[in-house]
């Protein structure tokens, strides 16, 4: 009785004709039908996963985690009630808008609005075709991708993710961030994806550190690198991490903070066991300053 996986996410852009252009032709989503007050993108069968709403926060608005079912919702909003939070009953029409059977919302330690539902809108009708050729994401049971969250405390935002939303520690790596000290970054999955969010105990500017997307082929990848040299920049090279053996570079978004395009990443299943790691990455992931 937990939330199964990363469903969508909101942004909050003061730029989102650029962030049109960037989603289409250099990410490879696909536009979707717009939102009431939001431009969307969709990468599957999904009516959307992504929607960029105009602000100056260029941050990261919400993130929408989803219940199998109605037993699973509510066992999960009682559960968050239980520990003190306010968890607020979403009216019909913020349903109609996400295009969900039920919604409440939550405001995480961090600060970070999250939304858990249930009941999404598939469009089998509408077939997935990226603007760009990307042959597919990696969706599905495990959903949109995931997230890197920074928070000022990372105990209570444990408690948050694990005790209220039923998500498991995957492994810890001690990120060397140079003269930014090095940081234990959390990772927690909630279904075979080896994280759907990580946590990182550090200050930051933004609420979000970045967020990822999984294509299903290298090739997919090796495209995505070229358009991102081509329309914006490259933050970190092409590489692989330690812990969940993704092969993938990073980019800049035009919010600023960075987007993850990866494929290749090991799943977590039965037999798995919590880690640490002392690096980030086996190699590559090398930091590009800009000119």
């Amino acid at each position: 009785m937990t939330v199964d996986r990363l469903g969508y996410l909101g942004f909050d852009a003061s730029d989102v004709d650029a962030w049109s252009r960037y989603a289409n032709n250099t990410l490879g989503m696909m536009t979707a039908a717009k939102g009431k007050d939001s431009d969307r993108y969709r990468l599957d069968s999904r009516a959307w996963r992504l929607a960029v709403h105009r602000g100056e926060a260029d941050d990261i608005s919400y993130a929408g985690f989803e219940a199998a079912d109605a037993a699973a919702f509510n066992s999960t909003a009682e559960r968050l009630r239980q520990m003190g939070y306010q968890v607020t009953n979403e009216p019909d029409d913020l349903k109609a808008d996400r295009g969900v059977i039920d919604l409440v919302s939550v405001i995480d330690p961090s600060g970070v609005r999250i939304e858990v539902y249930y009941g999404a809108t598939e469009l089998f009708e509408v077939p997935f075709v990226s603007p760009v050729g990307v042959s597919s994401f990696v969706t599905g049971e495990q959903g949109f991708g995931h997230i890197v969250l920074a928070t000022p405390d990372l105990e209570k935002s444990m408690e948050f993710y694990v005790a209220g939303l039923g998500m498991e520690l995957s492994d810890i790596i001690d990120w060397d961030l140079g003269p930014g000290g090095k940081h234990k970054l959390h990772f927690f999955n909630c279904n075979r994806r080896h994280h759907s969010l990580a946590l990182l105990p550090a200050p930051a500017p933004k609420h979000i550190h970045h967020f990822m997307i999984e294509s299903a082929s290298l090739d997919d990848v090796g495209r995505a690198i070229d358009r991102m040299e081509r329309d914006s920049r490259i933050l970190l090279t092409f590489g692989r991490h330690t812990n969940d053996h993704m092969y993938s570079f990073y980019g800049i978004t035009p919010s600023g903070f960075a987007v993850e395009f990866g494929c290749g990443p090991r799943d977590v299943d039965r037999s798995w066991s919590v880690v640490r790691y002392d690096s980030i990455s086996m190699w590559g992931h090398k930091f590009i300053s800009p000119e």
